[in-house]
């Protein structure tokens, strides 16, 4: 079994506020393009959180992937602690919601609400010993909360066998001129 770990910066952080944002394209573009080679791979679970931004939009794009790969992998939002996302705007829950429904494994790490740091440092821990290796969108020259996340999975490398990958914003930038020429052809080709 491979299970990979994705994660990286909230929806905030990047300026990304509605779901057809220019930006939001190129980054389901790229989390599609990733998913696909990992499943070519062997990766069998892909496996993320619950925070807006990069971990749901991950989930999503796994789940539009199952068509083309049926049967070859499954999805699991773990979330750190019960009642995640209650504190969100109508929205935002109905997103979160919507994306449990859809996966094909759900559950908490703490089963108690909010309550320590603690929790978030479990859930990190239980993520790295649940998982085999990790994709983070996430530049080190652009801190964020998934700083977090990057340290204890760069720590984690050093003492095992665990390979983990950035995608930084240069990465995101080649994308999204990728996008755009494609575009740009497909549009000349009509």
């Amino acid at each position: 079994m491979s299970r990979l770990w994705i994660s990286g910066y909230r929806s905030y952080e990047l300026n990304i506020f509605k779901d057809d944002d220019p930006k939001r394209k190129v980054i389901d573009s790229v989390l599609k393009s990733e998913f696909s080679q990992a499943i070519i791979d062997g990766t069998d679970w892909i496996i993320s959180g619950g925070q807006l931004g990069i971990e749901q939009w991950s989930l999503v794009a796994a789940n539009h992937l199952k068509k083309d790969y049926p049967g070859e992998f499954k999805t699991a939002m773990m979330l750190p602690f019960a009642e995640f996302g209650s504190n969100w705007n109508e929205n935002n829950r109905g997103k979160l919601q919507k994306l449990t429904n859809q996966v094909d494994f759900s559950a908490s790490v703490s089963q108690k609400p909010y309550h320590s740091p603690e929790q978030l440092r479990n859930y990190q821990e239980f993520m790295l010993t649940h998982t085999d290796q990790a994709i983070l969108i996430y530049d080190l020259d652009n801190p964020g909360k998934s700083q977090y996340d990057f340290d204890k999975i760069k720590q984690f490398a050093q003492t095992h066998p665990y390979p983990y990958r950035l995608i930084t914003f240069d990465d995101l930038q080649v994308a999204a001129d990728e996008y755009q020429e494609n575009l740009n052809n497909s549009s000349q080709s009509s």
